[in-house]
């Protein structure tokens, strides 16, 4: 898994709109999901998950049998989405219909592992820039860390990316390559591959794990700096959550991470600086040794994090 071998798509998304969950309980995610830090909001048999940077739907939460995903939303400019529909079916993209309880508008398809994918016309969620690291204190004070009591609840930002596990990491590459005109940033071969967006995005906007059948993974949630994705294992912790892995750095996308487990063993991380690619850069991708695939430093990885939980219940 070196630098790709497929054709250069012509058109390419820009960013992820938003995804929809199916979970078993909608009081328990709402439990989770407010620690968190998202502003909820409830609309009709769907929890809507805002943060306090923006108005925007980053996520959808419903309930369902059993938790798995339900779709996922990317965005297009508008001269983009006629061939990028077109990009999709000649890749081998199946068209297939919206989901009851989404909007269908734009084109909805199915991925090679049978996801479901919604393609639309939509504002640029993924940054432009390297979003300045805050390193300090907000506000000029003599101490560098704040009391505990004096601590602000850890909030994300935005959506950085997803990770969703896959039977085959090189058929999932070359899909989301052809298709929908995204880029290998680095990976591990048989373990791990992370793909960003040719726009300007952070070093993955979609990523896959290796795993004997499809299933939801984590999310993960930009945050201001390092100090925040500890504050917010601590606030989880206190709510109950303490299942997870981090704090630690990682090797591919460099940021600083904070994986929170779910009741339904996936995750939503903390993540802050990751990097970014910048519009028509070169990425120096590569196919890297296990060693790094995983971390710079910190605890050891827990036995369970790379279970999926949705080896009986993937949709056929």
């Amino acid at each position: 898994m070196t630098r790709s071998t497929t054709a250069r798509a012509a058109f390419g998304i820009h960013s992820i709109d938003h995804f929809a969950l199916d979970v078993p309980n909608l009081t328990e995610a709402t439990h989770f999901l407010s620690a968190f830090g998202f502003e909820l909001e409830t609309q009709g048999q769907q929890l809507l998950l805002r943060t306090p940077a923006s108005d925007h739907v980053w996520a959808k939460v419903q309930e369902g049998a059993c938790k798995r995903l339900s779709y996922l939303s990317l965005n297009c400019f508008a001269d983009d989405f006629a061939p990028l529909c077109a990009q999709i079916v000649q890749a081998g993209g199946r068209e297939a219909a919206p989901v009851a309880q989404a909007a269908a508008e734009g084109f909805w398809f199915e991925d090679p592992d049978g996801n479901l994918l919604q393609l639309r016309v939509g504002a640029k969620t993924s940054p432009g820039f390297k979003p300045a690291t805050r390193n300090g204190p907000p506000l000029p004070r003599l101490r560098g860390a704040s009391f505990r009591a004096e601590t602000p609840t850890a909030r994300p930002l935005r959506l950085s990316h997803v990770l969703m596990f896959t039977p085959d990491i090189r058929a999932g590459i070359a899909f989301y390559e052809q298709a929908l005109g995204m880029k290998l940033s680095d990976g591990s071969e048989g373990i791990v591959a992370f793909l960003h967006g040719r726009h300007g995005s952070d070093h993955h906007l979609i990523a896959f794990a290796q795993g004997a059948v499809k299933g939801w993974h984590h999310s993960a949630w930009d945050v201001p700096s390092v100090d925040e994705v500890g504050i917010g294992k601590m606030q989880m912790q206190r709510a109950g959550y303490a299942q997870g892995w981090g704090v630690g750095r990682h090797v591919l996308g460099s940021n600083y991470f904070r994986y929170v487990r779910d009741p339904w063993g996936s995750y939503w991380e903390y993540s802050a600086d990751i990097d970014f690619v910048s519009p028509g850069s070169e990425w120096p991708c590569g196919d890297h040794p296990p060693e790094d695939s995983l971390y710079l430093w910190g605890p050891d990885v827990p036995d369970y994090f790379f279970e999926n939980t949705e080896q009986e219940n993937t949709r056929t």
